[in-house]
């Protein structure tokens, strides 16, 4: 882009585990560390111990400290510009120096920040980066965070006159499908050692197809040395695409800064045209259109590549969110990867932005007080990573409302609430157009509840886990609705179907009593769906989670199982429960797996997820009868005793259907039914014993950028290529040509295997290897040996799409 240079500085950084002296000096020898590319996370390389200081909130890994230091050249025609390092995060208090000098720590593990290097560059020459990373001071986290530079890095070279970081803001302030205002504002910043006069700013607005659709141009006051300067324009937008969950429109802003006619600098951001509001009696509007919001909330990382993860990974998760029916993501519980964002944006998902875990009181972590956490920096930094996240972050239209902490304690406090409006203040400043929620899990707590007056300085009150309390486990927000008819209602976090993906157990667990047997998991899920969803006046609800993530956990289980989405991304069965409610296409799910072995004639409880109001079973062929449910169950229309759709005769008013089958092997086949007529089949079979592997990639053909990914699933089959559900198999993977292997899973929470071992065990039939192009174009053979069923590979083929890096 003319006046502006952007690289990555991703790749060939050389790290190594340990503290050395001197690291920081630009002639320390690092010949001896090993050469990593960013995103890089340490922790998820280390190996599991049950005695590691980060403990089970942590995932049982390695924190410590950690060295970059990264070689490049500065171009001579960069002499008289302002060059800067950008980091998108660094887990956590990192220290950068180039050349030798100290440019600043940084404490917060997921905020942007970026350093000035111009003074201390040898132009035309080599120059060296160097980050310590200090995650030492464990535990710090109540989930696992990983460790090192986990999210992306850039070098920039601007004019000393520029566009300031984050200095774009696009609103939308009118919106309808005749026309749209955009409004923008931009600041510049002059860095130079002169006033600067004569300049121009132009805001043009592109459609998807990069034509002209609206363009404004103004002239701007002279800017002293030092000073910046804010200019709003607005432009008008005929008949506009509006952005929406269904169909995510979106425009680019392209801002541009002229001087004497000569552009200088040039920005291009994102954005889409809609409306959103929160109303206390309609929930949440988008275009004017109520819309529950089907949530989930989503952790950081991305299981076997830890934190740092590579797009496509958010990617392909996303996808499968979305073919469930999730139209809203909870960003829990600090601010995302940015390109995590842009995937919303482009996919359509509505956002609550998230800043903090915690503020001045910590948490207790692995059941212990004295811990750390961000209330270590809290006063010094909030206002500044608060403000850092709001002005990178408010231009996606996918964020719909800011949340400025998780379950804070200060909810409780006498004077909590003043820390509450100081952070709501600096979200009114940076950004007018949101409103602000906080989720609150002790609204109607014991001993102690929130204040009123905390509850009451937010614009929509977020609840966590509303029916945990007496008699709110049945009428959830009925209470505060006569209470508070004027307040605004978010299900902030609440309890989804937890389960370990294929554990069929009939009795509870004992060291987890939060989890049912699996024909009773989802009696909760069902109840609070039904209120959420006849009850205009709650906005939505942010599911507890929609992916198994690591941490927050006991020994011997490194990851919490409360997703619906194992951590490789294999849906378990409650997945299709909110598919079945949140989706229209016809379909049906039947659990659990048919393979009872030495279970002949016990009675076996058979579930059905579907949205069809009537189905069938067939064990064997025998039928087992007709279930039918309906919900909303239908009322009259017009006159008595008509209906709009058939009448149907139901048997539950749970949102399940089950029959009680006597064991024997066979096949389990489901029937659904919609007016009558037969929509959906599935069959559930007993298998034979593993007899070989199938191995399977969900692309054939990646970017060879570096960075793209497939995922890789092996399944282990009988003779007739059905997956065994039981199969625990022994793999070795091994990949060759234009790619690596990054990570492997199994989704197991108690497999203690490494994530970056080539050997993993297949846990109820399946496993999961994520593999990396490099930079050159070719192809990627994947080979899997399992131990007494033989081998099978596959190929898939990089493109050349190279990014351009230094």
């Amino acid at each position: 882009m003319e006046g502006r240079n952007r690289y990555s500085f991703d790749r060939n950084w050389r790290f190594a585990l340990g503290d050395p002296d001197g690291a920081q000096a630009a002639a320390f020898d690092d010949g001896g560390w090993r050469t990593v590319h960013a995103p890089h996370d340490w922790s998820v390389e280390g190996a599991f111990d049950e005695h590691a200081p980060s403990g089970g909130d942590g995932g049982y890994l390695p924190g410590g400290v950690g060295w970059y230091r990264k070689t490049f050249v500065a171009e001579e025609a960069w002499r008289d510009r302002k060059v800067t390092v950008q980091f998108d995060g660094v887990y956590m208090n990192s220290d950068v120096w180039v050349n030798g000098t100290h440019l600043g720590r940084y404490p917060f593990g997921y905020g942007s920040f970026e350093y000035e290097l111009t003074p201390h560059l040898v132009f035309g020459g080599t120059n060296v980066v160097a980050v310590r990373v200090d995650n030492g001071a464990q535990p710090n986290s109540r989930w696992y965070s990983g460790s090192g530079i986990t999210r992306r890095v850039w070098l920039q070279a601007t004019d000393r006159l520029h566009i300031d970081r984050y200095g774009v803001f696009v609103a939308t302030p009118d919106v309808s499908p005749d026309g749209a205002t955009v409004a923008v504002g931009t600041r510049v910043v002059n860095d130079g050692d002169l006033a600067a006069e004569a300049i121009a700013l132009r805001a043009e607005v592109l459609d998807a197809r990069g034509a002209a659709v609206a363009c404004a141009e103004a002239a701007l006051a002279t800017i002293e040395a030092g000073a910046a300067l804010e200019a709003r324009q607005e432009l008008r937008l005929e008949r506009p695409a509006l952005w929406s969950v269904e169909a995510p429109q979106l425009y680019t802003l392209r801002t541009t800064l002229i001087r004497g006619g000569v552009t200088i600098d040039a920005e291009e951001t994102t954005f889409g045209v809609r409306s959103a509001a929160f109303d206390r009696d309609r929930g949440f509007l988008l275009n004017d259109r109520q819309v529950k919001i089907n949530g989930v909330c989503l952790h950081h990382d991305g299981g076997c590549v830890g934190a740092a993860v590579p797009e496509r990974v958010w990617e392909r998760r996303l996808e499968l969110l979305k073919e469930m029916g999730v139209n809203g993501i909870r960003m829990s519980h600090n601010p995302p990867d940015p390109e995590l964002l842009d995937l919303c944006d482009r996919m359509g998902f509505l956002v609550m932005g998230e800043a903090f875990d915690e503020w001045t009181i910590t948490k207790w972590k692995n059941g212990r007080a004295d811990v750390h956490g961000y209330a270590e920096y809290f006063d010094a930094w909030a206002e500044r990573d608060l403000t850092t996240m709001l002005r990178r972050d408010r231009n996606h239209p996918s964020v719909v409302i800011w949340s400025i902490g998780n379950e804070i304690p200060e909810q409780r406090e006498p004077n909590g609430h003043d820390v509450a409006r100081r952070l709501i203040d600096v979200c009114r400043r940076e950004d007018p157009t949101r409103l602000v929620t906080a989720a609150c899990d002790n609204i109607e707590a014991e001993p102690v509840p929130a204040t009123e007056a905390f509850l009451e300085t937010l614009d929509v009150v977020g609840y966590n886990y509303v029916g945990r309390w007496r008699t709110r486990t049945e009428t959830f927000y009925s209470e505060d609705r006569h209470r508070y008819p004027h307040r605004r209602v978010i299900g902030t976090e609440n309890p989804g179907i937890v389960s370990v993906r294929g554990d069929y157990s009939l009795e509870p667990p004992t060291d987890q009593w939060w989890r049912g047997p699996y024909p009773t998991a989802m009696i909760g899920v069902e109840q609070l769906w039904k209120y959420t969803r006849m009850h205009d006046f709650v906005a939505g609800d942010f599911m507890w989670t929609g992916i198994d993530y690591i941490g927050e956990t006991r020994w011997p289980n490194k990851n919490a199982s409360f997703g619906v989405i194992d951590t490789c991304g294999f849906p378990k069965d409650g997945y299709y429960f909110y598919q079945s409610q949140w989706t229209d296409r016809p379909m049906a799910h039947l659990f659990p797996h048919w393979n009872w072995t030495g279970q002949e004639g016990r009675v076996i409880p058979v579930l059905c997820y579907t949205n069809c109001e009537s189905a069938e079973l067939f064990v064997n062929g025998k039928s087992f009868g007709m279930k039918s449910y309906e919900f909303p169950r239908q009322g009259m229309t017009k006159e008595w005793a008509h209906f709009e759709r058939p009448y149907v005769h139901v048997t539950t008013s749970d949102l399940h259907l089950t029959w009680d089958v006597p064991y024997e092997p066979g096949t389990l086949r489901l029937v659904g039914y919609r007016g009558g007529a037969i929509v959906v089949e599935t069959e559930v079979a007993t298998t034979g014993e593993p007899a070989a592997i199938r191995v399977e990639a969900d692309r054939a053909t990646i970017a060879a950028d570096g960075r793209d990914v497939c995922h890789v699933t092996v399944r282990v089959v009988d003779e007739a290529g059905r997956t065994v559900p039981t199969a625990d198999v022994q793999l070795a993977f091994r990949v060759e040509g234009a790619g690596a292997l990054i990570g492997t899973d199994n989704g197991k929470p108690d497999c203690h295997e490494s994530y970056k071992s080539n050997r993993r065990r297949t846990f109820n039939g399946l496993a999961l290897a994520i593999v990396q192009s490099t930079l050159e174009a070719g192809d990627i053979r994947v080979m899997v040996e399992a131990e007494d069923l033989g081998a099978a590979d596959l190929v898939v083929k990089t493109f050349d799409a190279r990014t351009p890096g230094r």
